[in-house]
């Protein structure tokens, strides 16, 4: 059973858990539970899938309850008129607030992107990160007897693949657990002292205007236990969000300048 955020006769939201696929796909054919067959199976409808979450990603997780809801839905995140907040713990101490504009080249997949076009441009990505917490624990990790780290907010303005991650390696703090893109030393250090398994990066909130009722509507993704126990350990418990479901008066986030 996923918790679901938010349902009604247009849309349904879930708390994503990390490691979960949101569909089947031909490159992990031998994956039998995946996000859109289990909410399909617990609300007894077919969902349609408006954007998507990386596998090791957790959080807020939108699907429409028709095509074409989904149209429009698709439309919005396409437009960037979509307002997303995550939540990440990265290496290192981050005190500030500040704009990561870094184009990305979009990374293939060697199967599946094999008639793909092999040299594209980098693309235009932009990120907003802001530190919350920091820590220090005497933990030696490669050279130094201590690590640190930090809570970070981040808000992404474009939507590359990847691209909260590849930014936050780019600044030289990357999110902790990313085995593609992370220090390897730091994800095996959090993991052996504080038990904290997998990328540490959670999709917090999304706001969007309802797609028929046309009202603002706020969907927040409360942290695991895992992300709670973390926080309990670096002493950020004060940090720890008031999750309250579902606000209707906030403004959206809207980019028009970003196409």
């Amino acid at each position: 059973m996923l918790d679901i955020l938010y349902q009604d006769e247009h849309l349904v939201a879930v708390n994503k858990p990390s490691g979960w696929l949101v569909h089947r796909s031909w490159l992990d054919r031998h994956e039998k539970v995946v996000v859109m067959q289990t909410v399909r199976d617990q609300i007894g409808q077919h969902v349609f899938t408006v954007h998507r979450l990386d596998r090791p990603t957790s959080g807020v997780l939108l699907m429409a309850l028709s095509s074409d809801v989904a149209r429009q839905m698709s439309q919005q995140f396409e437009h960037h008129q979509i307002g997303k907040v995550y939540h990440a713990v990265v290496r290192g101490h981050v005190h500030e607030a500040d704009t990561i504009d870094y184009p990305l080249v979009e990374q293939l997949d060697k199967i599946a992107d094999k008639f793909a076009k092999q040299d594209k441009e980098a693309q235009p990505a932009v990120s907003h990160y802001r530190g919350l917490s920091q820590v220090e624990v005497p933990i030696a990790v490669g050279p130094y007897d201590t690590a640190r780290y930090s809570l970070v907010e981040l808000t992404p303005q474009t939507g590359r693949k990847h691209q909260l991650r590849r930014h936050m390696k780019h600044i030289f703090h990357p999110i902790i657990g990313d085995s593609a893109y992370g220090d390897l030393r730091h994800n095996r250090a959090v993991a052996e002292h504080f038990g904290c398994q997998g990328l540490m990066l959670h999709a917090s909130h999304l706001a969007l205007q309802h797609p028929v009722t046309h009202q603002p509507l706020l969907i927040s993704a409360p942290w695991d236990s895992r992300w709670q126990n973390l926080m309990t350990e670096f002493g950020w418990t004060s940090q720890c969000p008031e999750y309250n479901g579902v606000e209707i008066n906030l403004a959206i986030t809207q980019d028009s300048s970003v196409r």
